[in-house]
């Protein structure tokens, strides 16, 4: 797991179910590539589309991480913990699965798709209560800086997970350089550019392309163009 390692956005795998169209860096449902099952404990990174009025109907998860981050569009949620909620762009949803959840996820919007990212990633702690976090983190400030959108701790800025995790949202102008120091020696740093072309310790992205690397200093992440990145800072092993 300590080489560095491209997943251009052309590389993945796309599932086009009609309905639904899913971009996926890593091996999920009936796509399967044992060179690209985790990077660390990131397990699952879903670009998905879905249409108007279409979703994910009542389905479960136990021992799970859920992440969802909307980037166009609105996606409802309702899950067997009673939550019934709205997700809209700037916004981040969280869930422990635990000893076990059903949930649901619809485009809320009968004529435009929604777009969000699903990740998942493995817990450090098995058969916990499930539980649900969302945060708006629209008003916070990305504006050529990393803001903090998710940590293992409920104290911390952003939702919170059982796993030693960080997640980073930044919006970047043109020729911008910033840096990212990890939060817990010895984790991995996987980098998604939403939007725009940046330049990762010297390794070029364009958009929806991911690069993980496992840092022994801090990273330098430099703008080629207008962009959007998300960091998610994971451990190796857990």
């Amino acid at each position: 797991m300590k080489n560095n390692i491209l997943h251009k956005a052309d590389s993945r795998f796309v599932a086009d179910h009609g309905w639904l169209k899913s971009a996926q860096t890593f091996s999920f449902h009936d796509h399967y590539d044992p060179q690209r099952i985790r990077f660390g404990a990131l397990r699952v990174l879903n670009d998905d589309i879905v249409n108007g009025g279409k979703g994910f109907g009542r389905h479960p998860h136990d021992n799970m991480e859920i992440i969802s981050i909307p980037l166009e569009g609105t996606l409802e949620h309702q899950d067997s913990m009673g939550n019934v909620a709205v997700i809209n762009p700037g916004e981040i949803q969280a869930m422990s699965a635990g000893t076990g959840i059903y949930h649901t996820e619809f485009n809320k919007d009968p004529a435009e798709p929604v777009t969000f990212l699903q990740i998942w990633l493995y817990p450090n702690k098995l058969n916990v209560t499930p539980r649900y976090d969302q945060l708006d983190y629209s008003k916070g400030d990305r504006h050529n800086k990393f803001l903090q959108i998710l940590s293992p701790e409920p104290s911390d800025e952003g939702v919170w997970i059982q796993q030693q995790a960080w997640f980073h949202m930044g919006e970047f102008d043109k020729d911008f350089e910033t840096y990212y120091s990890l939060k817990q020696a010895g984790n991995g740093l996987y980098v998604f550019v939403i939007k725009g072309s940046v330049t990762v310790s010297g390794q070029a992205l364009e958009q929806r392309d991911g690069y993980g690397l496992w840092p022994d200093s801090d990273v330098k992440i430099a703008a080629a163009s207008n962009a959007q990145v998300l960091l998610m800072e994971v451990p190796e092993e857990w």
